[in-house]
């Protein structure tokens, strides 16, 4: 009965707040707190009761919504509006009665996901220098790194451009809200699934990106 009206009560306070973060899919997409393993685990572990969304000092913790499914009412991250700022404390995990957020030891071994950056829309790539990304980044040097390069065909401008190393991203998406470009979309993005962030991301690094300056 507990768990049960701590449910309807979070759920009215989060529609009536205006902060449920709407979805589609399967629910894979969804980037999820500290301590949630695969999604599998997640959906069989969280009972929807909010008390991860009200432990959060920062308001990063999400109701979704959607279509009627098992994903509606759970609790997730949109990076680009608020990130998580991995508390040292990690409250939304203390606060979980299920352990669907499982305990984790220390900030740099939280697995939420890897950030992988669309180089197309990076400006950095483009030869604008820019390390807000990098700047934001909790381990910084570490999880991104800035890697120096001449671009071909142009001795003038040299290429700053932001390397993450999914050994060490965490997935927080600071980056993700951090990042100046908007347009047609944020040039970063938060891939759940590390071996599909590691394969897009050599993907990424194996583009042929244009030169602005040329000609």
């Amino acid at each position: 009965m507990e768990t049960t009206t701590l449910g309807a009560i979070a759920a009215a306070g989060v529609a009536a707040g205006g902060i449920a973060v709407c979805f589609a899919g399967n629910g894979e997409e969804l980037l999820r707190p500290p301590g949630a393993a695969n999604e599998a685990d997640f959906r069989a572990r969280c009972i929807k009761c909010g008390r991860c969304l009200e432990a959060c000092p920062y308001q990063a913790i999400r109701m979704a919504k959607g279509p009627t499914g098992a994903e509606t009412g759970t609790p997730v991250i949109d990076a680009r509006a608020q990130a998580c700022r991995l508390c040292a404390d990690f409250p939304c995990i203390a606060a979980c009665p299920t352990e669907a957020l499982h305990p984790v030891p220390a900030r740099d071994e939280v697995r939420m996901g890897c950030a992988v950056i669309n180089r197309d829309l990076c400006i950095a790539v483009q030869g604008m220098r820019c390390e807000v990304c990098y700047r934001a980044c909790p381990f910084i040097d570490s999880a991104i790194a800035i890697g120096a390069s001449v671009r071909e065909g142009d001795a003038i401008h040299a290429v700053f451009e932001p390397l993450v190393d999914p050994e060490k991203c965490v997935g927080c998406g600071l980056c993700v809200q951090r990042c100046v470009v908007s347009d047609p979309q944020v040039a970063i993005e938060i891939v759940r699934d590390y071996g599909e962030a590691r394969r897009r991301i050599d993907e990424e690094q194996a583009k042929h990106v244009s030169n602005p300056w040329a000609g």
